[in-house]
């Protein structure tokens, strides 16, 4: 279940990101955005092989 909901949560963050770039928002925040998808995705995948 969690890992549902954060690769939901990647999801909106990567399309924040790409929404942010074609706003030419700051370098600084594009990045954070693309970080914290990229975090939220490897957490979901390894609570994806970490249920028994």
């Amino acid at each position: 279940m969690w890992s549902i909901l954060l690769m939901g949560l990647g999801g909106l963050l990567i399309g924040g990101g790409i929404s942010f770039i074609q706003q030419k928002k700051p370098r600084w925040l594009i990045i954070a955005f693309f970080v914290l998808a990229a975090m939220a995705l490897v957490a979901a995948f390894l609570f994806t092989f970490d249920a028994k």
